[in-house]
């Protein structure tokens, strides 16, 4: 289909902290390249964000630091936002759902599904603390999770198992309040019959089985097998949004129901604020030629592909989203992150550190070149520095300096005039027009060898990065955009001007004339990567905007376009700095300083009790077929004997193992895990290797054979 325009969201981001490191890896960066592409294109599209700010922890936060609410909300709120601007995050608005447009939007949108039928009252049970004479919301009571044994499980999700159960499941809760046992008591609540929307939502999403992540499509999968349950949309609370019924005194919109609408309302006041068209939100939202993008992190994913749709789906005449592209976690130093040991990086921190934009852009690249996207991946200062160092600057930042340099020195800083230039930009944009290498074959000596080479590589890079951006690989297209300033780099190797501006002047002439185009191509396809460089590139450059980016490499400029003197875009990060950042890390918790003779917590939290483990069954089995899956390079069909039964499974072995040499072979798998599809085959169970540091991988087999089916303890 071919699409108007194209809204993009990322997730509201909860106002009870500061932004960290590993939420730009998760649902900001990549939205925001994604958007500065798209723009670049001339594609129309609008990025709506804003803050979450309703809800139990920050009631919490509020009465720990003597606030109100609202104050807390401020606090964060802002501080974000300005960190966001810093960063460069190019939404179009940044709302925040204590606005009275959200309050009336989320009103409205209940009203409207409660008219239709969607939500019902019923009674219901909860935990209620009679000394505090307050029900107890999910964040105000603890107790042991009845899936994992956690012990320090609350309200109605495990932290650490991620199981979602009703908060009357928990094992010897505590109210949190007065630190004493709840009782059970009745209370009223509206319900989202979410169930009733199990078919329409498998529908949805198998239609996007083909274009969905397959992290997101598992997860979604997994929860639609289960079966969805009705959900509450209401809850006793004193902050949030007002439930807009007359016998619904005390009570508030449930955060998970109205925060998603938040994007709603923050284009409302986007198009009555910015746009001054009150009612041009309804295209944005309700037209079924545009197409939207919902970025977040992995644990919104079931919100985001399930609930809102379906919530979207009971309002009718409201668009869906078309893609959800999560992202994985990103860790800090090999560990996840975690404010209580201050074992985290703070984006506000790291600005107050490294004020300048060159260092914004240096961890945006940074951070893009290491994204999240199909696995948790780590974050490391010595990888910051070795990126910023050896790939940002020695491929995009020298190529600049090395010609702006040579063309001040040789040419006083104006592009030089040699006699073929007009035969030169007609060839060259001929074939940049056309995308053609078969004109590129037909150019005889009208282009040079290296131009040829060039002409060649950045065809081939465009229609990468460009697939890359539109697949929401980032990863991949921040690589194929460092090869574009690689490729630039051999251009002028290979082209030697410090050698023939001795000999032929004109010759170091059309290459200085290319390398100059070839520079203001990067200000564009570096822009979505490193905004705040670009733009003092183009300033150097003497240029205004940005390049459109199908036009990005074409010969434009005459000869005697006057640039400015160089100015070096990056400055290179010494040893100094990067220590310093890796000694802050853990520095002034109380579980660092007890690191030597305790468990942290997170790390506690990490082990696995013996209950928990016995959950699993590990089983001995025998490969009695092995086949390549089509289209991949590393995954391998295997059908295998359990003794009771023949199961088959899909392993990532293939670059290891050929086909032929498991037959027969004995494995240790998983038996009783949920099955899962990959590449579109059914995998049901799952092998066990060893991988080393170096990637090398090594089945795990028993020393002696044993019946198929035989249980490993």
């Amino acid at each position: 289909m071919a699409w108007s325009r194209t809204l993009v969201t990322s997730a509201l981001p909860y106002a009870n902290g500061y932004i960290h490191l590993g939420h730009l890896a998760g649902a900001y960066l990549p939205a925001d390249m994604y958007v500065r592409f798209l723009r670049l294109n001339g594609e129309s599209v609008l990025y709506i964000c804003g803050s979450d700010e309703h809800g139990v922890p920050i009631l919490i936060a509020a009465e720990k630091e003597g606030k109100t609410p609202q104050e807390i909300a401020d606090k964060y709120h802002f501080a974000n936002l300005e960190a966001f601007q810093r960063f460069g995050m190019s939404f179009d608005y940044y709302g925040r759902t204590t606005d009275p447009v959200h309050h009336r939007t989320a009103q409205e949108f209940f009203l409207m599904l409660y008219q239709k039928g969607y939500l019902e009252e019923r009674e219901v049970e909860q935990f209620y603390d009679p000394e505090a004479q307050m029900f107890l919301p999910d964040r105000y009571v603890e107790g042991i999770c009845p899936v994992c044994g956690y012990e320090r499980a609350r309200g109605d999700q495990c932290d650490r198992c991620g199981a979602y159960y009703d908060q009357l499941e928990l094992k010897q809760p505590v109210s949190l309040v007065s630190g004493k046992p709840p009782i059970v008591k009745k209370t009223r609540h509206w319900y989202f019959k979410l169930s009733q929307f199990q078919q329409a939502l498998e529908e949805y999403v198998e239609a996007h089985s083909d274009d969905w992540k397959e992290n997101v499509l598992q997860q979604v999968r997994s929860w639609l097998k289960q079966g969805l349950a009705d959900r509450p949309v209401t809850r006793d609370l004193p902050w949030g949004v007002p439930v807009p019924l007359e016998n619904a005194q005390g009570k508030v919109l449930y955060v998970w129901f109205e925060a998603v609408l938040g994007y709603i309302s923050a284009t409302k006041r986007w198009a009555s604020d910015k746009a001054q068209q009150p009612e041009v939100w309804q295209q944005w939202w309700q037209s079924p030629d545009t197409r939207y993008i919902a970025f977040i992190g992995k644990d919104n994913i079931v919100f985001h592909t399930l609930l809102f749709p379906a919530m979207l789906m009971a309002a009718e005449n409201y668009i869906l989203p078309d893609n959800v592209p999560a992202n994985e976690f990103l860790n800090l130093e090999g560990e996840k992150f975690s404010k209580s040991r201050n074992w985290s990086i703070d984006l506000r921190d790291y600005l107050q550190d490294f004020p300048e934009d060159e260092h914004v852009d240096m961890l945006r690249y940074a951070l893009a070149a290491n994204l999240p996207e199909t696995r948790d991946s780590d974050f490391r200062w010595k990888d910051f520095q070795s990126r910023v160092n050896n790939e940002l600057i020695a491929a995009f930042g020298n190529f600049v300096h090395r010609t702006l340099q040579f063309l001040k020195k040789n040419f006083q800083s104006r592009l030089p005039e040699f006699p073929e230039w007009q035969e030169l930009q007609t060839v060259w944009n001929g074939i940049w027009e056309q995308r053609s290498k078969e004109m590129l074959q037909t150019t005889g000596e009208m282009l040079t060898d290296p131009e040829k080479e060039l002409l060649q590589t950045l065809l081939d890079l465009d229609q990468s990065i460009d697939s890359a951006y539109r697949h929401f690989r980032f990863r991949e297209a921040t690589a194929a955009t460092l090869d574009v300033a690689k490729a630039a780099n051999k251009f002028f190797n290979d082209s030697a001007p410090w050698v023939s501006i001795k000999k032929d002047s004109a010759q170091a002439a059309r290459t200085l004339y290319v390398c100059v185009h070839l520079c203001a191509a990067l200000s564009t396809l570096f822009e979505p990567l490193t905004p705040y460089s670009c733009q003092k590139l183009r300033q150097l450059l003497n240029l205004s905007e940005p390049l459109p980016w199908q036009s990005a490499f074409r010969l434009f400029l005459q000869p005697g376009h006057s640039c400015q003197p160089p100015q070096l875009l990056f400055h290179k990060i010494e040893d100094s700095r990067i220590e310093a950042q890796i000694a802050k890390l853990g520095e002034g918790s109380s579980e660092a300083k007890s690191e030597e003779v305790s468990h942290s917590e997170e790390e506690t939290e990490n082990l696995v009790s013996y209950e928990e483990f016995s959950r699993l069954q590990l089983r001995i089995a025998t490969i009695v077929k092995a086949e390549p899956i089509p289209k991949s390079k590393k995954l391998l069909r295997l059908e295998i004997d359990l003794g009771t039964e023949r199961r088959q499974i899909v392993a990532g072995i293939a670059q290891q193992y050929a086909p032929e040499e498991l037959i027969g072979k004995q494995i240790v798998v998983v038996a009783n895990l949920q099955p899962a599809k990959i590449m579109g085959v059914e995998s049901q169970a799952m092998l066990l290797a060893a991988h080393s540091d170096d990637g090398k991988l090594a089945l795990l087999v028993p020393d002696a054979s044993m019946p198929p089916g035989s249980p490993v303890r």
